[in-house]
């Protein structure tokens, strides 16, 4: 459950790291996993000259706020089946305008709970399914 105030880790190459959410975008106090949130981004990797120049890099700053995808929760979530899984943290994809991920490439793994929630593009790039 990710809720205001709550801090997430960006697993994509963006160029952010850790993001806090400062709105859930349904109406609910609480998001998870596949839900949509606004994230202001708390640290973020220092840009250099080389990549400055090349038009493909996300140019992600300390202090900006886009919108984000949940990929994984602590606390645990029920399958159909009976199971119940949970990760060890918390952990976000950023998104761009047109709602596709903003890096190209996704570390660790995410859950299977995202292809149910219609975001195969995150699934698809992500090296584990869970």
């Amino acid at each position: 459950m990710i809720q205001l105030k709550s801090r997430l880790n960006v697993i994509d190459n963006s160029g952010a790291v850790i993001a806090e959410c400062i709105k859930v975008l349904k109406n609910a106090r609480w998001a998870g996993i596949g839900d949509e949130i606004v994230v202001a981004v708390k640290k973020a990797q220092p840009i250099s000259e080389k990549t400055s120049s090349s038009v493909s890099a996300a140019k992600i700053r300390k202090g900006d706020v886009r919108r984000a995808v949940i990929v994984r929760t602590k606390k645990e979530i029920r399958r159909p089946d009976g199971r119940y899984v949970r990760f060890d943290d918390n952990a976000c994809v950023l998104l761009n305008n047109q709602q596709q991920p903003l890096g190209s490439r996704i570390m660790g793994l995410v859950s299977a709970e995202l292809r149910f929630k219609n975001w195969v593009k995150i699934v698809s790039l992500a090296p584990r399914v869970v």
